[in-house]
Parts: structure tokens; C-alpha cells; sequence
């Protein structure tokens, strides 16, 4: 009897993996929102009804019961911010057209890196931080930008420095939002971005910076950012935002990345 009750299958080994790796995509995208504090009350609750039915306390335990039983529909109406990001994440990273990527799913990485214009791409940056210019470039990886760029103006054109101070001069209709570069081509211009809803994030952070980040989360996509307060030179990726990068970091971050 008792050999047959700690018996355990592969698959149940494999099941644990999968479930712990749900859950941690689940913290990382809800970590630093509200969302994260609303999922740590709810826990609490649950952990109290668990107590609660073990005293025996059968009125308590019955309402609690009775809350926690709408409580998936709760979630959703509470979560759907966090549920929308979630399946863009999966949709933008694990599904290459209109199949399921098992490479992606497995990380691994058969096809070449994009190819981008590294050295454009930095001249203007440094320029834009000389000057403070207020910037946002969005350098696609993997994920389909699609329907980011469409919520701005259409250019596909050369990627080159120049063609970055044309856009981000504040006199400009296109300085207005972030441009969102795809291998060689600058793709689009004054782009609406996804912006964080991480509520830990220190004041000096503005909009842009917020709206760098935000796309971050939801994509694979490097982004650089350039305060216009300061000039200090900004990284987004994979929802983790680093700031007052230097230029050579800056440099080998691209050249690791798209070189």
C-alpha cells in the first residue's frame, strides 16, 4: 500500500515542471502591478478557508467557500489585463504563422539573427543623448510587430542616422511616439505602444519610458530609450528596464543581439 501511494510516474514529474513554469510566467507578468497584490490577498483568503475548514468553523468556511467558488470569474474580470498579455505572449513567442513553434517552445534557435544597421542605430542614439533628444526605438527579434506598427505611419524605409533625426526632431509630426525598426528597414513611425502597468517604477520614469517597457513585456523586442531630461541612454527587455546604459554596453548589447 504504501509503495503504491509514493509511486510516481514520469509524467507526473513532467506535469510539476509544466505547472511551475505556468506559474512562473504568471508572477512574471503580473510582478510589480496591482495585480500582484490583489493575487497575494486572494491567497491569503484561500489560505484562511483552508484553516477555517480545519477548525470545523462551518459558517465561515461555508461563506468563504461561497466567495471563493465566483472566484474564477472574478479573476477574469479583475485579470483581464494580465490574461490579454499573457496570451500575447504566448501568441508572439511560441507560434511562428499560423503553426505552433516547438523550436520556440524548446528555445531552440535554428534560424540567423536580424540582421540590423547596428552602427546607424547608434550614431543617432549617441546624438540624440548629446543633444537630449527625447527618443524610443523599438528593434524587432522574433515577434510579429505588426500590429503595433499599424497604429502609426507606414515607412519602410533605409535605416539610417539621419533618417532617425528627421523623425525624433521635435518639430517633426513624426517625433511623437517610438519607431519600430525590423532587420534593415526603419518599419514605422509615431507608434503607439502597450505602456507597463508595473506601479514600482521610479518617478523620473515618463511615458516613454513607460511605453518602452510595456512593449517589452508582451514582445521579445530590444528597445532603446534616450530621456530628454537627461540624455542618459535606457534598455527595455524581457520586461526588465535598465537604465543610464553606456555606449559600449550599448554597442556589444547590439552586436550580441542583431550582429
Amino acid at each position: 500500500m504504501l509503495s503504491a501511494f509514493i509511486h510516481i510516474r514520469l509524467l507526473d514529474i513532467i506535469d510539476i515542471i509544466l505547472v511551475a513554469v505556468l506559474f512562473y510566467q504568471l508572477y512574471m507578468l503580473i510582478r510589480g502591478t496591482v495585480a500582484y497584490s490583489i493575487t497575494l490577498g486572494i491567497a491569503a483568503i484561500y489560505i484562511f478557508w483552508w484553516a477555517v475548514r480545519a477548525m470545523q468553523m462551518e459558517l465561515l468556511s461555508t461563506i468563504l467557500g461561497s466567495v471563493l467558488g465566483v472566484g474564477v470569474i472574478a479573476l477574469i474580470i479583475v485579470f483581464q489585463q494580465e490574461i490579454r498579455r499573457f496570451l500575447i505572449f504566448i501568441g508572439t513567442r511560441y507560434v511562428d504563422g499560423n503553426r505552433i513553434s516547438v523550436e520556440k517552445i524548446l528555445n531552440l534557435r535554428f534560424e540567423s539573427k536580424p540582421q540590423v544597421k547596428i552602427r546607424s542605430i547608434m550614431k543617432a542614439v549617441m546624438q540624440f543623448s548629446l543633444d537630449k533628444t527625447g527618443a524610443l526605438i523599438v528593434i524587432s527579434k522574433k515577434s510579429n510587430l505588426d500590429m503595433y506598427s499599424e497604429t502609426g505611419d507606414m515607412l519602410n524605409a533605409e535605416t539610417s542616422s539621419r533618417l532617425f533625426v528627421s523623425i525624433f526632431n521635435k518639430t517633426s509630426p513624426l517625433h511623437d511616439g517610438a519607431v519600430i525598426v525590423e532587420n534593415d528597414k526603419v518599419k514605422a513611425a509615431r507608434v503607439i505602444l502597450p505602456v507597463t502597468e508595473k506601479m514600482d517604477l521610479p518617478p523620473e520614469y515618463g511615458l516613454r519610458h513607460r511605453a518602452g517597457l510595456g512593449i517589452s513585456e508582451v514582445t521579445d523586442s530590444l528597445v532603446i530609450i534616450v530621456s530628454e531630461e537627461t540624455g542618459q541612454i535606457s534598455i527595455a527587455e524581457n520586461g526588465i528596464l535598465q537604465k543610464n546604459i553606456p555606449s559600449r554596453v550599448l554597442r556589444l548589447k547590439l552586436e550580441e543581439d542583431f550582429d
